[in-house]
């Protein structure tokens, strides 16, 4: 683990490890949390931003960072400046995590789309319980093809797979949208 941009460190979001992420996702867990609070006039989401992206590009130490961590952080600056209720509200915002479906037909096996759909649901629901809004699956067709039982080229089986795989993104409420070699789920309604 090196230099990272920004000099944030790689978040760790479940079993998932986030590089090169934009922070907007601190400041909208924040004014969340005062929406919730009924705090509708707080003043200092801002401060607390840029306190926490200071802390995280100077003052952390840590090249690893759990979520669960830096929320903890967060809550003890609101507590701090006696926005307790804001604190309790806080519930956690990650930025995108990507998922290899490769990665994740490997470890079902070839051929075990049953065992494939039952570990992406649960990784699934466990990173919605850690934050995460937005997905990104990566090397679907090279996920496809594991679960077609390796075909060298691209056939009929792994067209249909691949269909497969997205109407069961959508029937799990993700909104599934293809964004060339990858998809995009919304993790926001996922039952």
């Amino acid at each position: 683990m090196i230099c990272i941009i920004g000099n944030l460190p790689i978040l760790q979001i479940g079993r998932y490890q986030v590089t090169g992420y934009s922070t907007q996702w601190i400041r909208t867990a924040i004014e969340q949390a005062a929406q919730r609070a009924h705090q509708y006039d707080f003043a200092f989401t801002e401060d607390i931003y840029e306190g926490i992206i200071h802390y995280m590009e100077h003052k952390c130490s840590l090249r690893l960072l759990q979520i669960e961590d830096l929320y903890k952080r967060i809550a003890h600056m609101l507590n701090r400046i006696g926005y307790g209720t804001i604190a309790n509200a806080l519930e956690p915002v990650a930025p995108p995590v990507t998922i290899s479906l490769e990665r994740a037909a490997q470890d079902a096996g070839d051929g075990f789309e049953l065992a494939f759909y039952s570990s992406l649901q649960h990784e699934l629901k466990e990173l919605k319980d850690t934050g995460a809004i937005d997905v990104y699956f990566s090397d679907v067709k090279e996920g496809v093809q594991v679960l077609a039982g390796n075909p060298e080229d691209w056939n009929a089986q792994c067209q249909e797979l691949e269909a497969n795989i997205m109407d069961w993104l959508k029937k799990a409420g993700t909104r599934p949208e293809q964004q060339g070699y990858r998809i995009r789920a919304s993790l926001k309604q996922l039952t």
